[in-house]
């Protein structure tokens, strides 16, 4: 986070690997336990309790709606930034304060969950779920707020790569602790037992460093008078817009149609309309553009409920616009002429990670066993990635910000490489230990560089809004592209088959096990080495949607740094000039 753009100086030696012994940097890694705890226990886990109890799946699918405030955290995170918690802040601060309010609140839901029975009590369980996922999410935006404020551009790296670690042994404990002393005991004993472990949070957040000073920044509202009852009037029908739009936007970023479905509703849409809404919005893959459609259509609602309206200055007007865009308006100022170029790169950073969504049959088609995906994946892989976020950690303080950013644009596309070489091996255990191996290291490396990155893009008074702004939309376009996927490995896979432009590239499967991709073969209508050159092009076309991200990091690096050069001459000059002569 900064308020200018002045690069810190990287590391030297052991530097690198000096700074995770400092305190900040072990607190992040109990906070981002905290935060990894509440999200899975709301929804994935709850689900396994809800249908033990024999709720039907289609009730169980409304939880999910539970998990949709964390892609909607940007709507109130200006809310965290310009609001203070009574009494608690002037002790604390202000990222602490809200943070052990968050946290108090999860503990609280999840121990009231721990107390109730999905057969007669469902619905206080889905209303105490919401609660849980709304602090959670504001949780979140703190967390990310703290972590900022408390880095230069040197530790970003240490305390993204902390969080990392402690949010995926969070996703493990909270996805098979559960599970294991629901088997043992009771659901009510073990949503108790995770209700206690939120005191790690708490623990945390009364050991964690105050934050620099938080400043609020004032909204200037100027001469226009105050005329309260109008004034009431015109909050109400801005916020009634603003949750339409956010629960539009949800509905696109989650792809869980009900929130819309309520809104249709209320507006007298007939159930037949929605019906057919629902059946466009399940298509695939065409039902992505209209998931990503209403992304735009509840982001533009929302610019819409606070823009100021024209030649009619009005209090809501002002306060909700400098709310809203002041945060973004600060960036483009402090980032002019690379500002748009910037958000470009966070939306395409990962996009060659995002197309990965076809895996799992990926490698059952190989011939792989679930048991050997389980254990090479999920064990070994979380070693590997934990491997990769610390060195992602390290190569920032050693190498400085903006040098991992470029390092880690190439991880992905690279990384994809190796799977189009496991492609070629068949079922060999060899070949998928060192396929997750690389990828893994490359995915956990690419994700702190990411992370670190756009912490340092936030600026004092709007960290909350600006941070969660970007984490929420980073991941947008490769929900459409990832649409694309099942259907370029088939469509290649029929074109190789064809004698087309793939056809030589089933020469690279003559020699393949039997049995090797032969099921996947027949569900598609090919022949094995024709699915084979599929895949091929498949992770040769995402290494190339990776060059994007490559050849934009290299734009956005060079701009970046003489931007931060002229900064640190004006500087220069300035303190200079400001010396008595």
């Amino acid at each position: 986070m900064t308020d200018t753009t002045t690069p810190a100086k990287p590391a030297r030696g052991l530097g690198g690997l000096a700074v995770y012994g400092e305190r900040r940097v072990f607190v992040m890694l109990l906070l981002g336990f905290s935060a990894g705890l509440p999200n899975l226990l709301i929804f994935d886990t709850l689900s396994a309790w809800l249908r033990e109890s024999g709720t039907t799946l289609e009730v169980i699918g409304f939880f999910a709606l539970a998990t949709v405030t964390y892609s909607l955290k940007f709507v109130w995170a200006p809310l965290i930034d310009r609001t203070q918690v009574p009494v608690i802040s002037r002790f604390l601060g202000h990222r602490r304060s809200w943070m052990l309010v968050t946290q108090g609140i999860i503990m609280l839901g999840l121990w009231l969950i721990s107390g109730l029975n999905p057969s007669n009590a469902l619905t206080t369980m889905a209303l105490f779920a919401v609660m849980v996922g709304f602090a959670g999410a504001t949780q979140d935006i703190v967390i990310d707020a703290w972590r900022i404020e408390v880095s230069d551009d040197s530790r970003h790296g240490a305390m993204a790569a902390s969080y990392q670690l402690g949010y995926r042994v969070a996703v493990i404990v909270a996805g098979a602790v559960p599970l294991v002393l629901a088997d043992l005991y009771n659901w009510n004993l073990s949503y108790a037992v995770m209700a206690a472990l939120m005191l790690i949070g708490i623990g945390a957040t009364l050991f964690a460093p105050r934050e620099t000073t938080h400043t609020i920044r004032a909204i200037p509202v100027g001469d226009i008078p105050s005329r309260p009852k109008v004034e009431l009037v015109e909050w109400i029908i801005r916020l009634a817009v603003l949750v339409v739009a956010a629960m539009i936007a949800g509905s696109g970023l989650t792809g869980q149609l009900d929130l819309t479905r309520g809104v249709l509703a209320l507006v007298g849409v007939s159930g037949a309309s929605l019906d057919g809404l629902q059946t466009a919005w399940d298509a695939k893959p065409g039902g992505v553009f209209l998931q990503v459609g209403s992304v735009f259509l509840g982001l533009g609602l929302m610019v819409v409920a606070c823009w100021p309206i024209p030649r009619v200055p009005t209090r809501p007007g002002a306060y909700l616009a400098g709310s809203f865009g002041a945060p973004l308006k600060d960036f483009y100022v402090r980032f002019a002429g690379v500002a748009t170029l910037i958000l470009a790169l966070i939306c395409v950073y990962r996009l060659a990670d995002f197309v990965l969504n076809i895996m799992n049959p990926f490698y059952l088609d190989l011939g792989f066993t679930k048991t050997e995906l389980a254990e090479v994946r999920k064990v070994f892989g979380v070693v590997m990635t934990t491997l990769g976020v610390f060195i992602g950690g390290w190569s920032v303080a050693r190498l400085g910000l903006i040098r991992t950013m470029v390092i880690g644009a190439f991880m992905s596309p690279v990384s994809n490489l190796v799977f189009a070489w496991l492609a070629t091996q068949g079922p060999d255990l060899g070949a998928l230990t060192i396929a997750i191996g690389v990828d893994n290291i490359a995915t956990g490396y690419a994700g702190t560089a990411l992370i670190a990155y756009m912490s340092s893009l936030t600026s004092l008074g709007f960290t909350a809004t600006q941070y969660a702004l970007f984490s929420s939309l980073y991941a947008l376009p490769g929900k459409l592209i990832a649409s694309q996927s099942g259907r370029i490995v088939e469509g290649s896979a029929r074109a190789a088959e064809a004698g087309g432009l793939f056809a030589p590239l089933k020469g690279l499967f003559v020699n393949l096990p039997a049995g090797s991709l032969v099921q996947g073969a027949a569900t598609s209508g090919v022949t094995p080495a024709a699915l084979g050159a599929g895949y091929v092009v498949f992770f040769l076309y995402s290494t190339i949607i990776g060059v994007f991200a490559i050849a934009l990091a290299f734009v956005v690096a060079a701009k970046q740094t003489a931007i931060q050069a002229r900064q640190t001459d004006q500087t220069a000059v300035d303190a200079t000039e400001a010396q008595p002569s």
